[in-house]
C-alpha cells in the first residue's frame, strides 16, 4: 500500500522510517538477457518494490540481488556502444585535465569503468589511469584498448589496497556505480581513502526529480538499488567525510547528474541553489512521491492501449533498445511476443539473444530498414536524438517511432 510503513532499514542511513512509494510485482533481472537453450527454461523473478527514506531522504528499492548475479555472468552492458554516452566522458575528462591540469604526473581511477570509453580518454593524453570492474566480458575489451583494468568490485578492502601501495587518485570517476552498491557506506568510505587530500571524485547518477516527474519508471530495475536527489547525496557523503560542493544537471540517460565531491567542504552558490529549490520541492518529503505509482499506471496503460490499437489495424510492431529499462518497460508493461515482433540493438553481444521475462528476439538495427515494421517502440527513449538519427532512412521510408516516456506518443 503506496505510503505504507515498510519492515526495511534505510541502505544509506540505516533508519527504519522507509514507507512505500512503489511496486512493479516480480520481475527477472533486467540484464539477465536469455539463450536459445534457456528460452523455455525457467527465470528467477525477484520483487521490485520502492521506498522512500524519511530520515536523509533516499529513495530505493528494498530487494538486493547479490552483485555477482548482476554484474559478472555473461555482462551485456557496453558503454561504447552508444556515442551518446561516449561523447558524454569525452567532455567530461577533457574538461578535468583542462581545469586541473591533469598530465603524466598525475593518477586517475575509474569505479565500475565498463570497456574503457571513459579512461581511453586519460590514456590518449599520456596520464597514467585505473579501471575497476567486476566484469569479465568488458574487462577484456577495456585491456584490449589499452587500458588498465582490474577486475574486481571496488569497496573498503581495495581502497586501502590501492592507498598502502601509493596509488591514491587526483581523479576518481564512477559513472551510473553509485546507485548500484548494497554497501554505500563502504564504498563512500573506499572512494574517500582512495582519492587524495587536493582530489575530486567526479560521479553520475540519474536524478530522482526528473525520474518522477518525468514518469521515468523503467529506470528502476535490480540493478539500480537508489534514486538519488542533490539532499540525499549531501547527506550520504557528509555522514562519510566527504562534501558535495558542486552539481551538474545532464541530459543524459533521462537526467542526470554530475556530482563533484571533495575533502573540504566548499559548496558553490549554484548546489546551495538547488538545494533551495529541492526544499522549495519538498524532495525530502514523501508526498513528493506519492502519486508517482498513480502516474506509472496511467502511463502503462496509455502505452498498451495505443500499442493494442495499431495491432487491432495490422500494424507490424519492433523495439529498439535491448536495455535494462526495456525490460522493465516490457515485464511491467506486459507486452511480449503478442504485441512485438523484435526488438533491435546495436550492441553485438545482445544479438541472438532474447528479452528477459517476455523473450523478444533481439536482432541487429539494420533489420529494420530490411523489414520495415510500421512503428518500432523506442525503449531506449533516454538516446531518443542518437537513435532518431541513426534510424533517418527508415522514418524517411514511412516507419514510425512510438516514444513511451514521459507519455506515450509516435513521432
Amino acid at each position: 500500500m503506496i505510503g505504507e510503513k515498510v519492515d526495511a532499514n534505510c541502505r544509506a542511513c540505516r533508519s527504519s522510517e522507509l514507507r512505500s512509494v512503489l511496486s512493479l510485482g516480480n520481475t527477472p533481472l533486467a540484464d539477465a538477457l536469455v539463450s536459445s537453450e534457456e528460452v523455455d527454461g525457467p527465470e528467477a523473478t525477484y520483487p521490485l518494490d520502492v521506498a522512500f527514506c524519511s530520515n536523509c531522504a533516499l529513495m530505493q528499492i528494498l530487494e538486493t540481488v547479490p552483485p555477482e548475479e548482476l554484474f559478472c555472468r555473461d555482462y551485456p552492458y557496453f558503454s561504447s556502444f552508444s556515442d551518446t554516452v561516449v561523447n558524454n566522458a569525452k567532455e567530461n575528462t577533457e574538461h578535468l585535465i583542462a581545469t586541473r591540469d591533469l598530465g603524466k604526473d598525475s593518477f586517475v581511477i575509474e569505479l565500475a569503468s565498463n570497456d574503457g570509453y571513459l579512461l581511453q580518454n586519460y590514456v590518449k593524453a599520456g596520464i597514467p589511469v585505473l579501471g575497476i570492474d567486476p566484469a569479465d566480458t568488458v574487462v577484456k575489451a577495456a585491456l584490449d584498448k589499452g587500458v588498465p583494468t582490474l577486475e574486481r568490485f571496488f569497496g573498503l578492502d581495495l581502497a586501502r589496497e590501492l592507498a598502502e601501495e601509493g596509488k591514491k587518485a587526483d581523479v576518481i570517476h564512477g559513472n551510473n556505480v553509485l546507485a548500484h552498491v548494497a554497501d554505500l557506506g563502504g564504498f563512500v568510505d573506499g572512494i574517500a581513502i582512495a582519492l587524495k587530500d587536493d582530489g575530486v571524485a567526479v560521479i553520475e547518477v540519474p536524478y530522482v526529480r526528473d525520474l518522477i516527474d518525468h514518469n521515468e519508471f523503467d529506470t528502476i530495475y535490480h540493478e539500480h538499488l537508489c534514486y538519488f536527489s542533490v539532499t540525499a547525496l549531501t547527506n550520504l557523503f557528509r555522514s562519510h567525510g566527504l562534501y558535495l560542493n558542486d552539481v551538474k544537471r545532464l541530459p543524459i540517460h533521462g537526467g542526470s547528474l554530475r556530482l563533484f565531491i571533495e575533502k573540504k567542504d566548499a559548496p558553490t552558490d549554484y548546489i546551495k541553489q538547488v538545494l533551495a529549490e529541492e526544499q522549495e520541492l519538498g524532495i525530502d518529503e514523501f508526498d513528493y512521491y506519492r502519486n508517482f505509482g498513480q502516474n506509472v499506471e496511467k502511463l502503462i496503460t496509455g502505452l498498451r492501449g495505443l500499442l493494442g490499437e495499431l495491432k487491432a489495424d495490422g500494424k507490424r510492431i519492433a523495439a529498439y533498445g535491448a536495455a535494462a529499462k526495456g525490460a522493465t518497460m516490457l515485464n511491467c508493461s506486459k507486452i511480449g511476443t503478442d504485441v512485438l515482433d523484435y526488438v533491435v540493438d546495436r550492441n553485438v553481444h545482445k544479438q541472438g539473444l532474447f528479452m528477459p521475462g517476455v523473450h523478444v528476439p533481439i536482432d541487429a538495427p539494420e533489420k529494420l530498414v530490411e523489414d520495415m515494421p510500421d512503428y518500432v517502440l523506442l525503449l531506449a527513449w533516454n538516446f531518443k536524438d542518437e537513435v532518431l538519427g541513426q534510424q533517418a532512412e527508415f522514418r524517411d521510408k514511412g516507419g514510425k517511432f512510438v516514444i513511451p516516456v514521459p507519455e506515450p506518443q509516435v513521432v
